[in-house]
């Protein structure tokens, strides 16, 4: 059958209504993401720029985008060098860019777009192929680059892209780097330009897993062999679903091949079978069963997403999401590998943690959302050093660890947290709760309009902090709730007497508004978030 569309977002919708009939459709995608020269408004969100391919997200707007980064890497800019770590654009060019792509759809295209660019003003450029998000991090550091540009909109639906800027720490862009890219970017949007397609003239390829690996073993927060050893000598067996992304043959390399080791899904998909491919309770389940399937003392399993910087963890029986691993990675750290420093989280961040921490006497920092934002207790150089650092959007990174959230990371340390603890991470988090105490952290959200993005619904959500002010008393499910605190770090947060919470938040990357809450009790999470969703809908309509 022929198909006529008048734009990407049409063909994306019959796309994505049933993947596996209409993937050839993609065809239709790729004209329009070549064609369409319509502008757009450039955002950096928590972590980079995002946009449906073809519609947003076009080579002409991914041109206008690198065409700004390199007028600033000539602007001289003070702020921006700064936050390069270059003094000039002299010593941009000789230490270069690194530049690669998960496995979406056209990713190597639009990287031989940004490398040909970036060639074209005689900066020195690595190609890093398919590579996973932190990989892009510890490169950075090891090869002395003063930045990367990876194109991933992490565990984003299939049908988007996006565009990250990592400096020369190696973290995500900070607003002295992003803020400056959308002015300069948007700018030029107004004026609508159509840039001539570049390609490059030579790919200097990149193993950045071999220097991943050298970057572990330099820093020693893992012990690589400690785990291999593990795997060899012990009743265990490993399953890890790479959902069709980058990480799919990274952990092979890292740890060697076994026939304990079990890989889903690592066969190309630019669709991802028709799912959203983030770390979910749902998701996670083909990794239960095949644990479940096998006889083994130690089972330790995850997903990743596909830039592999979130992850979920599982041992068949518990699931074990980042509110709770985070936790038991700073207790493991802690008590097992005797690492001192302050524990990281963002504010929408269970407080199992800060049990452990009090009882540690371990100070706690909670930053807004975004992975961006641990940046000044991830620096070798901080004064406080994270022992820990983590979201509970299933990111996480560690002392000495990359300044990126890292699912490879996080799946290593729970092989070595399983083999020195010599119990299960369900066992291991049950011992810690029997004796810090049991919080029970979910999350949820609704969508909303695009047009209603920005101040208008931030100022909306942060009203409802009129209608609860400390002391107000709240009645949830027949239950009397009494405000304890409310804290407006990033959205809006509402802390009762018992400890429980709600935080509302809109989205940095999506047109939604987030819910997330903590009840002392399994069955009070429901009611909730019901109440968290109740008064966003009567706030905002």
């Amino acid at each position: 059958m022929e198909y006529a569309f008048n734009d990407a977002s049409s063909c994306w919708r019959l796309i994505l209504s049933d993947v596996s009939r209409h993937k050839n459709l993609l065809s239709h995608i790729e004209k329009f993401a070549r064609e369409n020269t319509k502008p757009v408004k450039v955002l950096f969100g928590t972590s980079g720029w995002r946009g449906e391919i073809g519609s947003d997200f076009t080579f002409n707007n991914v041109r206008i985008v690198t065409s700004s980064i390199i007028e600033l890497f000539k602007s001289n800019d003070y702020f921006f060098l700064a936050a390069l770590g270059a003094s000039n654009f002299e010593e941009i060019k000789d230490r270069g860019v690194i530049v690669g792509h998960d496995n979406r759809f056209l990713g190597y295209d639009f990287s031989m777009e940004i490398i040909g660019m970036l060639q074209s003003e005689g900066i020195k450029t690595w190609y890093a192929g398919e590579v996973p998000t932190p990989l892009f991090s510890a490169g950075i550091e090891m090869l002395n680059a003063v930045c990367s540009i990876n194109l991933t909109p992490s565990h984003n639906p299939p049908n988007y892209a996006g565009f990250k800027f990592n400096p020369s720490d190696g973290g995500p862009a900070g607003p002295d780097i992003t803020k400056r890219i959308e002015e300069l970017t948007n700018e030029k949007m107004q004026k609508a330009p159509v840039l001539s397609p570049s390609r490059p003239k030579y790919l200097d390829k990149i193993d950045l897993t071999e220097i991943y690996i050298d970057y572990i073993n330099r820093w020693k927060t893992l012990d690589l062999e400690k785990i291999r050893y593990f795997i060899r000598d012990n009743d265990v067996i490993l399953c890890v679903d790479n959902m069709h992304g980058s990480t799919r043959g990274k952990l092979e390399r890292i740890i060697g091949s076994s026939n304990k080791i079990v890989y889903l899904r690592t066969e190309d998909d630019y669709l991802f079978g028709g799912v959203s491919p983030e770390p979910s309770e749902k998701n996670l389940e083909g990794v239960n069963k095949v644990l479940r399937s096998i006889n083994a003392k130690y089972k330790i399993g995850a997903m990743m997403d596909p830039d592999g910087d979130r992850i979920r963890h599982t041992d068949g029986e518990v699931q074990i999401p980042m509110n709770y691993f985070g936790a038991m990675a700073f207790h493991y750290l802690y008590k097992y590998k005797g690492i001192r420093g302050v524990v990281v989280k963002s504010v929408g961040t269970s407080n199992l943690v800060n049990a452990i921490a009090e009882k540690l006497n371990v100070k706690v920092i909670e930053t807004k959302v975004g992975f961006k934002n641990f940046r000044p207790y991830m620096l070798r150089t901080a004064k406080e050093r994270a022992i820990v650092a983590f979201e509970e959007s299933d990111g996480i990174s560690a002392f000495n660890h990359t300044l990126e959230k890292d699912a490879l990371f996080g799946f290593l340390l729970a092989i070595e947290m399983v083999a020195d603890t010599r119990k299960n991470m369900g066992e291991y988090l049950k011992e810690i709760m029997d004796e810090y105490g049991y919080y029970c952290p979910d999350r949820s959200g609704i969508s909303i309009e695009s047009k209603f993005e920005g101040d208008f619904v931030r100022k909306r959500v942060m009203s409802i902090g009129d209608r609860f002010k400390k002391g107000t008393e709240i009645v949830i499910d027949e239950k009397i709730k009494v405000v304890k605190d409310i804290i407006s770090i990033d959205g809006l947060k509402v802390v009762f007497n018992d400890n429980s919470w709600i935080m509302i938040r809109p989205s940095g990357t999506e047109p939604k508004i987030r819910f997330y809450v903590e009840a002392r009790s399994e069955g009070e999470k429901e009611s909730l978030i019901n109440f968290a969703e109740y008064i966003t809908r009567s706030a905002i309509n």
